[in-house]
């Protein structure tokens, strides 16, 4: 790859994936609605800012 700038080498999961399941861990204690958030994951992290996020 001569010539086409660096190459960055992607994670196994995302940054949103990552911190949707932290989330739903920390909120729920369950790991399905961690894996289902997880599969949502920067969905579930804007709801959860939304509606959570001390106003």
């Amino acid at each position: 790859m001569k010539g086409n700038g660096p190459v960055i080498a992607r994670a196994g999961i995302g940054f949103g994936t990552a911190l949707a399941i932290t989330i739903s861990w920390s909120a729920n204690k369950s790991l399905l609605w961690a894996v289902i958030h997880g599969l949502l994951s920067w969905i579930y992290v804007v709801y959860y800012a939304l509606v959570h996020h001390p106003r």
